[in-house]
């Protein structure tokens, strides 16, 4: 019987995170700590209250999922709690042998009184570099025995928001009585994607990307289109939430309104019954052709199996239905994600691990799903960085492999 790849190798192995939200990843004690800072009234004064109350194994439902979002959101108001929370994430990922993040999260959120968005990714990024730096000066790092530790900001828009959401959106309902709703969705994003550009080209700050999150179901991508035009002009990675609670019709919007490198699930990706527009008469064509498009153009697909048992009630009980396998036999570029550490109560390790189980990953397989998620990053830095910096990953992880008798070399995915 051939060797399987085991949970301990799966946790040495070089891993990429690129679907991870930083107000959905926090330490639990943390959490209390701020919480208590700041006076937020938490369900629970325990890490256990909170896992039992808020932070579940499973959910009922989206908006239970999201609930905890409420409390964590509410602890990270200015920059001292933001700064700290991205420097214990990233080394929460070092620890467990991420050695690449893109976290996300949506700026506005986190607006009060002066401190504004440039603020906000002020300190986020501030809190990557501390722990960048920190974790790239060990001597294992400077002796190139492992690769170094990189790490970038998504910033994310959101399709809907109530003015209680921030007294940043608030101030948008309030400045404009007769505008429609989609014109203050879309006004935001574009604010947000200005502000993604500032970031980069006037503070330097590592913003790699730009991306939409929130439900799909009736706030179309294509509202947020000029804002992803501008990301797109200024050279910003481009992500979208899509095919996550909506058929293949969100991603074909992604790919085609909002120039989508990658797109956030993709889960309904190959579903024709999700499909909802009357005037798609051939449902099985259309499928095809964006599979073949998504595939041929490597638009990489960011699946979070954890995340996505806990809010889509047909794949609670069995992950084998996932449609993860599918789009690997497709030849689609697909990399693995935690979506949040915290309130999905998971790890990388974890969602390896589930995927070599479910899936039958074998170990050159298993290797070329990692390997994808350092190719297809927005990695802040030049294209020769890159390819050396990716190079030396994929060197640390065919050793890794080699010393649990696993030969992987050779087979490069494109």
């Amino acid at each position: 019987m051939p060797k399987t790849v085991s949970r301990e190798l799966i946790a040495k192995l070089p891993k990429s995170d690129l679907h991870v939200h930083l107000d959905g990843s926090m330490r639990l004690e943390t959490l209390i700590e701020l919480g208590k800072q700041h006076k937020v009234a938490l369900p629970s004064a325990s890490p256990e209250g909170l896992l039992e109350l808020v932070f579940k194994r499973a959910y009922k439902n989206l908006p239970e999922y999201l609930k905890g979002f409420e409390f964590t959101v509410a602890c990270l108001q200015d920059a001292e709690s933001l700064e700290r929370v991205a420097y214990e994430f990233c080394w929460d990922c070092r620890r467990e042998n991420v050695f690449y993040v893109e976290v996300r999260f949506a700026p506005q959120l986190h607006v009060r009184g002066e401190f504004r968005v440039r603020d906000v990714l002020r300190a986020v990024c501030s809190g990557l570099e501390r722990a960048k730096k920190e974790i790239n000066t060990a001597p294992e790092v400077k002796a190139g025995k492992v690769p170094s530790f990189e790490a970038g900001v998504i910033v994310c828009a959101l399709r809907f928001f109530l003015p209680a959401f921030s007294e940043h959106y608030r101030a948008y309902f309030e400045a404009l009585p007769t505008a429609t709703n989609d014109t203050i969705y879309a006004l935001a994003s574009l604010e947000l994607a200005r502000a993604a550009v500032t970031a980069v080209e006037e503070d330097g700050l590592p913003v790699v990307g730009f991306d939409l999150a929130g439900q799909e179901s009736g706030f179309p991508a294509k509202n947020h289109q000029q804002a992803y035009q501008l990301a797109h002009e200024h050279f910003l990675g481009k992500t979208v939430h899509a095919g996550e609670d909506y058929g293949p019709e969100s991603i074909f919007q992604a790919i085609t309104d909002c120039h989508a490198d990658r797109i956030g699930h993709g889960t309904w990706l190959f579903s024709h019954r999700h499909i909802r527009d009357k005037s798609i008469a051939d449902k099985k064509a259309y499928v095809d052709k964006i599979v073949r498009y998504v595939a041929d153009r490597r638009i990489t697909l960011e699946v979070c199996l954890t995340s996505n048992q806990q809010t889509i009630p047909e794949l609670r009980g069995d992950l084998g239905k996932h449609p993860f396998k599918k789009m690997r036999k497709a030849r689609c570029s697909v990399t693995l994600c935690t979506d949040n550490r915290l309130v999905s109560r998971t790890t990388m390790t974890d969602e390896v691990e589930k995927a070599v189980h479910a899936f039958g990953l074998e170990p050159r397989a298993l290797k070329d799903v990692l390997i994808y998620g350092f190719k297809r990053s927005f990695f802040p830095g030049g294209y020769p960085e890159k390819r050396d910096w990716v190079r030396s990953v994929l060197n640390h992880m065919e050793d890794a492999f080699l010393t649990e008798g696993f030969d992987v070399r050779g087979g490069r995915p494109r």
